[in-house]
């Protein structure tokens, strides 16, 4: 087994991973790590067949993210997946990035102990599904999408939520889903905003971020209303009751657990106090 740089070319080994796994991810995810992280990305082959993945993206050089560590199931129990978080830290380190995080499945948790991680918050998925498609409506819609002009204020607020600039990713976002693109405004000034993306099996609400209850109750609405998928995914932060009491207001079932883990300093934790949902584990 060898390890070697991810390309273009390995977008389709991992979708049919994560399509393995269940996970939501589109090419789309996939690009998005081969663009705003080309060497640090990770491809895992034996006896010349792809059979694991693992991603990182920097966040302004003040951390990095781990993501996408899978494993073909064929291929389990041999180590692959440790040698390729290795591989992600090691590539991390080289990068002088003084912090590294990720979030953790409960049956991670050992290994990434072991690794020097340790908790930072807990995340819980929510699930929305509905008995029907619904038909997506923007002519219903009390929110306008977002304009250039709106996004430095919305980059802004969001550089003191999430702890560094992701603007990049937000655009990125923003350019494919323009439809869940949105904010909540008050005299000029953003209270909240929301993000969001379709996946394989499901829409992806994230980040979502308020100030105010009502804020981010229209937010979480307009979500519901743009989309027309049967199902609905929000991965929310557990310390925010407010952000849980309207996801089970609105239907929504607790999912799973996942626990947020930084390796290192963590000088830049942000503000979650106004974070109600993170982009997904795979981005932060």
């Amino acid at each position: 087994m060898h390890l070697r740089a991810m390309t273009r070319l390995d977008v389709p080994v991992g979708l049919r991973l994560n399509e393995l796994a269940g996970w939501n991810q589109t090419a789309a995810d996939w690009y998005r790590f081969l663009e705003t992280s080309p060497a640090g990305c990770f491809v895992a082959e034996e006896d010349a067949r792809a059979c694991g993945t693992a991603t990182t993206i920097t966040y302004e050089n003040r951390f990095a993210w781990i993501g996408m560590v899978l494993v073909d199931p064929g291929y389990r129990k041999r180590g692959i997946g440790t040698q390729l978080l290795n591989r992600t830290i090691e590539y991390v380190d080289q990068r002088k990035i003084p912090t590294t995080k990720l979030d953790a499945t409960p049956q991670g948790q050992p290994l990434y102990r072991k690794l020097g991680f340790v908790t930072e918050y807990e995340i819980a998925r929510w699930i929305l599904k509905r008995p029907t498609n619904p038909i997506a409506s923007l002519a219903g819609s009390s929110k306008p999408l977002l304009t250039d002009g709106q996004l430095e204020p919305i980059f802004k607020f969001d550089r003191e939520v999430f702890g560094a600039d992701r603007s990049f990713l937000l655009c990125s976002l923003r350019d494919r889903s323009p439809d869940f693109a949105m904010g909540a405004w008050s005299n000029g000034s953003p209270q909240g905003y929301a993000f969001g993306r379709n996946g394989l099996f499901a829409d992806h609400l994230g980040p979502w971020v308020a100030r105010s209850r009502e804020a981010a109750e229209n937010l979480l609405q307009e979500f519901m209303t743009r989309s027309s998928s049967k199902t609905l995914i929000v991965d929310c932060l557990s310390a925010n009751r407010m952000a849980i009491e309207l996801l089970r207001s609105h239907g929504f079932a607790h999912s799973r657990l996942l626990t947020r883990m930084f390796r290192g300093p963590n000088a830049h934790p942000g503000n979650p106090e106004s974070l109600c949902a993170i982009v997904g584990p795979e981005f932060g």
